[in-house]
């Protein structure tokens, strides 16, 4: 059930971001939902991978090159969802990533204290 939650909030941060963003498209709220699930399985699957890969550079920037790692994972996203979800580019994913990571985090913290 808690996954459910996650992913529920995901897709409804994202689809709202995508009407803050002029970068960020996303076509319908089925679309941000099947966002939300394509994030949470790069988020499991392929960023432990690139972490580790880009372990010397994220400690030589203190962990802010995890920013890029989440912006690529984002356009990676992308590229799976084809039309229907689409970034202008990198910069865009960046921000994307940002504010999805903490407005995301805040309403899923505020919905577990009640």
């Amino acid at each position: 059930m808690n996954f459910l939650i996650r992913i529920l909030i995901t897709a409804l941060v994202a689809f709202g971001l995508s009407y803050l963003l002029d970068g960020v498209h996303i076509d319908a709220f089925t679309t941000a939902l099947i966002l939300a699930l394509v994030l949470a399985v790069l988020n499991a699957l392929v960023k432990p991978i690139l972490i580790l890969f880009t372990l010397p550079i994220t400690i030589l920037t203190l962990g802010l090159f995890l920013f890029v790692i989440n912006a690529l994972i984002i356009l990676l996203a992308d590229r799976l969802l084809g039309e229907n979800f689409n970034v202008d580019g990198f910069w865009w994913a960046l921000l994307f990533s940002i504010l999805l990571s903490v407005v995301s985090s805040i309403l899923y913290s505020a919905g577990k204290k009640e």
